[in-house]
């Protein structure tokens, strides 16, 4: 399978992002020192921006508040219950946050907290399969692929402003 890379500078950093052969992401994340990226890096992809412009845009449009939502297709590799964790954070609406618990609920087994926890933790495709706007029961920041820093960036990011 050919597999492309390349980076995308954003508001909170530079990312990193891996295409396959049909254009589907494979991964995004962060490059601050925190994430992990296993596909968008030179030996294991081919440098080629040009087949990412369509991730490129939507992410530019997001941190321009030109969009709330990817529409992307998404190929994460991972074990099917964390594919099913992985579909769950994606109905979590722009600006809220929900709870590992409320997860678990979501994918039909309210026992499964801390497997939930450990599938979010493993998400390789930051921001679009918004693993960020998950806390803790208690409405607490928890652990972030990304440190905590930066998850607080991005929920900052999408709360409304009051005026």
């Amino acid at each position: 399978m050919r597999v492309c890379f390349s980076h995308i500078d954003t508001p909170v950093g530079m990312a990193a992002a891996a295409v396959d052969e049909d254009g589907a992401l494979l991964e995004f994340t962060f490059l601050n020192g925190e994430m992990s990226n296993h596909l968008a890096r030179p030996d294991q992809a081919e440098y080629a921006p040009q087949r990412l412009t369509h991730v490129s845009r939507q992410i530019h449009e997001f941190f321009d508040r030109k969009r709330t939502g990817f529409d992307l297709d998404l190929k994460p590799r991972g074990t099917e219950f964390q594919q099913k964790v992985w579909r769950a954070l994606c109905d979590i609406p722009f600006g809220e946050t929900w709870s590992y618990q409320r997860i678990a609920a979501a994918i039909g087994d309210i026992r499964a907290t801390q497997a939930v926890g450990a599938a979010n933790g493993r998400n390789p495709i930051a921001l679009i399969i918004p693993c960020h706007r998950v806390i803790g029961k208690n409405g607490a920041l928890t652990g972030y692929g990304g440190g905590l820093p930066l998850k607080q960036k991005l929920l900052d990011f999408e709360t409304p402003l009051l005026f």
